[in-house]
């Protein structure tokens, strides 16, 4: 059963919306139920190395950073980052989705998997769902940032079909990232 948001917090959809599936993947719309999903995501010491610490230590932070996070965005703008869960077992495992910053002009495609579920080719599955739905939903262009160093995630968006734009600092980070920006729908690899 959800908990009730916190005052101030946007009304929550009753039960989780499927936004797009895969063979092996489930991408859904966030609830106040993900919370110790969520917390677990946001302190990997990966997500803080390559993303960013967002200090959410407890459940009820972890709550109050999906309602004023990705549910909220879901309200607003129709998108945000979903949770990917295992079809076999509904186990969340990561999210991927796309993100709406006021610091770049074109909607971004973000991810965030856990250490367990890494190099088994899910982020990438699920990007690709991710970057169907957007094309779905009429985006034309999308963009995407990486830290510098995070090499997985640049081979990543270069195999879904981004290209590498250039470095630029983007607010509110204080260090650069990568930038990349590609036409949807995005060619398929090896086309």
């Amino acid at each position: 059963m959800a908990s009730v948001p916190p005052a101030g917090a946007p009304a929550l959809p009753a039960l989780p919306a499927t936004i797009a599936e895969t063979p092996r993947l489930r991408l859904r719309t966030a609830t106040l139920d993900d919370a110790p999903f969520y917390l677990g995501l946001l302190n990997d010491p990966d997500f803080i190395a390559h993303i960013a610490d967002r200090h959410v230590r407890t459940l009820d932070e972890a709550r109050r950073a999906l309602a004023e996070g990705p549910i909220a965005m879901q309200q607003a703008l129709g998108h945000a980052m979903y949770v990917v869960e295992l079809k076999s077992g509904a186990t969340p495992i990561g999210m991927s989705g796309l993100i709406k910053r006021e610091a770049l002009p074109e909607v971004d495609i973000g991810y965030a998997f856990l250490a367990a579920h890494r190099g088994q080719g899910y982020a990438y599955e699920a990007a690709c769902a991710v970057l169907r739905h957007a094309h779905e939903r009429g985006i034309a262009r999308i963009m995407a940032i990486t830290s510098l160093d995070n090499a997985p995630s640049m081979r990543l968006l270069e195999k879904c079909g981004l290209r590498f734009q250039g470095v630029q600092t983007i607010a509110p980070y204080t260090s650069a990232s990568n930038v990349y920006q590609g036409e949807l729908p995005l060619p398929r690899p090896g086309t």
